[in-house]
């Protein structure tokens, strides 16, 4: 008896969930309000440079976001003059379960799980309701990791973790790390070739139809990079170097608005 009630209660929980998600999905993806996205700095070492960095974080660090968006949901005709508004949040002490290293499918399930848990537990605010948007950001001081580990985006639970770099020169690079993870949020698909990381042809570039081709002078936020010929990318330097293509657009429900 107890067992059958245990699996009933487990059942009400996952159906409340998975309705709340869909019901969050539709109101995110309608446009109608400006979206809020929390920005939740993390430490990912104990270097006093990072420590320092997070310590004087201010919200200009993160309002290119903001004009990016703006902008572009203008080109597309987006009737919403700030598509999103960015909040910066109390440093969180805890970092997020690291994605499985193997990337099978019960593994990466399992995954997504254990990091919606730890946004709920880690993704609130002093007061009021979380941000239906939360993004993770863990700062690296680049003397100890040259090289960060891989981000990532949730769609369901809009749950997005953003490696970046804990110096001021990188700050419009890491716009560029972040926006793309907030994009994932939103339903939107990568655009590039994992192997290579070359931006795909031509969902992924930022020019599709420049003519002659090469190099381009824009990336496509999803594809990540500037092809400057068939064989060499770069990564841009800001957001002002991005755009949202219009795969990317119609993914996250801006066109046919």
């Amino acid at each position: 008896m107890w067992k059958t009630l245990r699996v009933a209660v487990l059942l009400l929980i996952l159906a409340y969930v998975a309705g709340s998600s869909w019901l969050e999905q539709l109101r995110v993806h309608s446009w109608k309000q400006t979206l809020d996205v929390g920005i939740y700095p993390i430490a990912g070492d104990d270097s006093p440079l990072t420590r320092d960095y997070i310590a004087h974080l201010g919200h200009g660090e993160f309002a290119a976001l903001e004009s990016f968006f703006a902008q572009q949901a203008k080109d597309y005709g987006l009737p919403l003059a700030a598509p999103i508004r960015v909040v910066l949040l109390p440093e969180v002490s805890s970092l997020p379960p690291p994605p499985p290293a193997n990337g099978g499918v019960p593994a990466t399930v399992f995954w997504s799980l254990q990091l919606r848990y730890y946004a709920l537990r880690h993704g609130g605010v002093a007061s009021g309701p979380a941000p239906p948007i939360r993004i993770f950001v863990i700062y690296h001081d680049p003397s100890r990791t040259p090289r960060v580990p891989h981000s990532a985006g949730l769609q369901k639970g809009l749950i997005g973790v953003a490696h970046v770099f804990a110096v001021a020169r990188m700050g419009k690079t890491n716009n560029v790390v972040i926006g793309h993870e907030l994009l994932h949020t939103l339903g939107a698909t990568d655009k590039y070739d994992p192997a290579t990381d070359a931006p795909l042809f031509p969902a992924g570039y930022g020019e599709p139809g420049q003519s002659p081709r090469f190099p381009q002078h824009l990336a496509e936020l999803m594809g990540g990079r500037i092809a400057l010929s068939p064989t060499a990318q770069e990564m841009p330097e800001s957001l002002a170097e991005c755009v949202l293509g219009r795969v990317t657009a119609t993914e996250i429900d801006w066109r046919g608005r």
